[in-house]
């Protein structure tokens, strides 16, 4: 399964206006005066997310999540689109204790009158309407007869009824009694631009026999045979919000991965895909289009391949730009942009973005005027937006924004203006907003989102060449060092189609802090360089990206001062497996640590949420044998040295844990100096969120991990022995 994209995946963050950069700051002893930040900083920074502008264009409504040391819920707050620094932004949405995630997903009504957003409110989530002119959040109480009941199957086990006759009589009459409508989960929605109709998905609820069942421990798990399946549900709705009528199921094959609207027509473009883990056999998505008039018969667009994800309206609902893999030899992941009428039945879709350099994204697609679209893109190390023309014969053109990334790109229907998130190593993340697209960012206040006075350092942009490949990387150093040399933490990324790009880091701040120079390198098989780039590790992993690792660590040794003496490498994911790699390969390094890895083709095939993504790399595992051995940590353990730290969730479904438990293992049994370290509750990607500085509900796990990791280190480059945990190798 695909190893956890960091730029990708993780939500952006931003810190307060109050962070300083490393050229403006001056040291102090305070704790208030300028400072890179502590391990307990990284407790205490919130993260701003998803703006998105009014339909009249006079509000911005954006997502603030609270920092892990106050639980990390998100909440929505509004700030006008002509505020100044003297304004401030006022919270709209609050919860209760008891709820840990917050309101999130939020949308607008099409009159700015009223927002609409998701909660978590007691067993379920919920869909509420919040009325901007006054009163309270209110939930929409959506309960649906239940598709399916389990608990009534012929071969179905049931509690035994109670002994008492009385009971006996309630359990039979319970039986025998019609079903009635349970409350559902919304996992997504969407309100049609006239605002008559809402589009919901979610999954079916469970039935009062079936919670008994769970009560009473009938609870064994038949893989790949779940009856509860995501379903897409129409209702119309009336001026004020309520719904006129009832919720009506769509005739869509499940499960239902989103829905969007035609801007001018009550039509929903939606994606399915089969459930019970079939896309692990292959791709098997469908886009559809929904009539609301009749959703009894849904049309299947038959050109649209198997791997389709999101996809956008143009203005005049004649025209579908959506995403889907490149025809090309590619990772998994490696999306196109492709442009399809609905109309013309016969048509293929149309590639719009063969042979860009970059990876696009179709989460923001915006049609203007002019007959071209923009799209959110990243090339190399920056995150940006470019200009797309629906002809395909040219390439797309950047649009520059004026920062390193760019994300959350948002505007209304009719584009009267945009907001984003800008932000650059170095830099705060800021608010932005504009009239028109490339104009200058009109900065909108938000909270403050850190400690007072924390420094940061912009990256340098460094190059090397590794074989036939220019190989970029970013280069932190620490500013007060002078001409000393000094130690080198090599972070690798996960992926590996993945690439870190120039964005503000509390965490490469964090270990710069220590006096650590850090390099991060974008070795190939990273995505944001083109196909030929991203493709360039298939079937060897470990290979000539580990390479390309190396190549920069011998580049910056050349050019910049550190010390070679003092070399460590950590990576999160597919950097965990590279650190394995690492581990097997050369001594070089003092310490390794290695987060999330995988150590075995073999097991972790077998084990891990979903195989295709491996599976493009090297085959399945027992047609190729050599392949896959070589291409795992595990086979390099006998000729390990270095002393090893491995970080793992107990709840991984991506890299599970038995791939960290067989290195530490291997390791121990070789005399390997080893630690392993696991977190419980925590899966993939919300463990490396909390390490990294990212809001995450678990209060003291990343806390923990960063501890580990800067303990780790410093007793490696400090020179003393770790204790080994089996006679030392020679």
């Amino acid at each position: 399964m695909l190893r956890f994209k960091l730029t990708l995946f993780l939500v952006p963050l931003a810190l307060g206006a109050s962070l300083l950069t490393a050229q403006s700051a001056t040291p102090g002893a305070t704790a208030l005066a300028p400072h890179f930040p502590t391990n307990e900083d990284l407790r205490h920074l919130k993260a701003l997310s998803s703006p998105i502008l009014s339909p009249d264009g006079k509000q911005v409504l954006f997502t603030l999540t609270h920092a892990t040391a106050d639980g990390a819920a998100s909440h929505l707050w509004i700030i006008a689109a002509t505020a100044t620094s003297s304004d401030k932004p006022r919270e709209l949405t609050f919860s209760p204790p008891a709820d840990k995630r917050g309101e999130h997903n939020a949308q607008w009504a099409p009159d700015s009158s009223a927002i609409f957003f998701l909660a978590r409110r007691g067993d379920h989530t919920q869909l509420f309407r919040l009325d901007l002119r006054g009163g309270e959040a209110s939930p929409y109480d959506f309960k649906i007869l239940p598709p399916v009941d389990v608990s009534k199957d012929k071969d179905a086990i049931n509690p035994p009824p109670a002994p008492e006759s009385s009971e006996k009589k309630d359990d039979k009459k319970a039986a025998d009694a019609k079903p009635e409508p349970q409350p559902i989960d919304v996992a997504g929605f969407s309100i049609s631009d006239d605002g008559k109709y809402l589009a919901l998905w979610a999954h079916d609820p469970e039935t009062p026999g079936e919670k008994k069942q769970k009560d009473a421990k009938i609870d064994a798990s038949w893989v790949n045979h779940e009856k509860h399946l995501t379903r897409l549900y129409l209702a119309a709705l009336k001026p004020d919000g309520a719904i006129d009528g009832t919720l009506n199921v769509v005739d869509l094959p499940p499960d239902v991965h989103g829905a969007v609207w035609s801007p001018v027509a009550n039509r929903l473009l939606a994606v399915t895909e089969p459930p019970n883990d079939a896309s692990d056999l292959g791709p098997a998505g469908a886009a559809w289009i929904v009539d609301a008039a009749a959703p009894a018969k849904p049309t299947r667009l038959g050109f649209v391949p198997a791997t389709v994800g999101s996809g956008t309206w143009n203005a005049d609902g004649t025209s579908i730009v959506f995403a889907a893999a490149t025809p090309e030899d590619a990772p998994p992941g490696y999306d196109e942009l492709y442009l399809l009428s609905p109309a013309t039945s016969d048509a293929k879709p149309l590639n719009l973005t063969r042979g860009f350099t970059g990876q696009l994204r179709a989460q923001s697609i915006y049609f203007t005027p002019d007959g071209s679209f923009i799209a959110p893109a990243a090339v190399g190390t920056r995150n940006t937006v470019v200009r797309i023309a629906l002809d395909a014969k040219t390439q797309p053109v950047p649009i520059d924004l004026g920062t390193a990334v760019v994300s959350g790109l948002n505007t209304n229907r009719k584009q009267t203006g945009w907001v984003w998130l800008a932000d650059s190593g170095g830099h705060p993340m800021q608010l932005c907003y504009a009239a028109k697209l490339g104009d200058p960012c009109a900065v909108l206040p938000t909270p403050e989102l850190g400690p007072a006075n924390l420094r940061t350092v912009a990256p340098q942009l460094v190059h090397w060449k590794s074989g036939s490949f220019t190989v970029e990387g970013l280069l932190y150093l620490p500013p007060d060092s002078g001409s000393a040399k000094v130690p080198l933490v090599v972070d690798v990324h996960g992926g590996p189609f993945g690439a870190w790009e120039d964005r503000n880091d509390p965490f490469a701040d964090f270990l710069i802090g220590h006096g650590w120079a850090v390099l991060r390198p974008n070795p190939r098989g990273s995505s944001n360089y083109g196909v030929k780039f991203a493709a360039a590790n298939k079937n060897d992993l470990g290979g000539g990206d580990y390479q390309d690792v190396i190549a920069g660590v011998d580049y910056v040794l050349a050019h910049y001062p550190i010390d070679s003496t003092k070399l460590a490498l950590m990576g999160y994911s597919y950097g965990g497996e590279m650190a394995g790699f690492v581990e097997g390969k050369t001594d070089r390094f003092k310490a390794v640590i290695s987060g999330a890895p995988v150590i075995d083709q073999f097991s972790e095939y077998g084990t891990e949420g979903g195989s295709w993504y491996d599976r493009w790399y090297f085959g399945k595992p027992w047609e190729h044998m050599n392949d896959a051995w070589r291409q795992s940590p595990l086979a390099g353990a006998a000729h390990a040295k270095t002393p090893f730290m491995l970080l793992q969730g107990q709840s991984d479904t991506t890299d599970p844990l038995g791939q960290a438990e067989e290195m530490y293992r291997a390791l121990r049994q070789e005399g390997v100096p080893v630690e392993l370290v696991t977190y419980p509750r925590e899966n993939h990607g919300p463990l490396a969120i909390g390490m990294l500085g990212h809001p995450s509900p678990e209060p003291w796990h990343g806390f923990d991990a960063r501890q580990r990791i800067v303990n780790f280190i410093n007793q490696a480059f400090s020179s003393l022995p770790l204790p080994a945990t089996a006679p030392s190798k020679p």
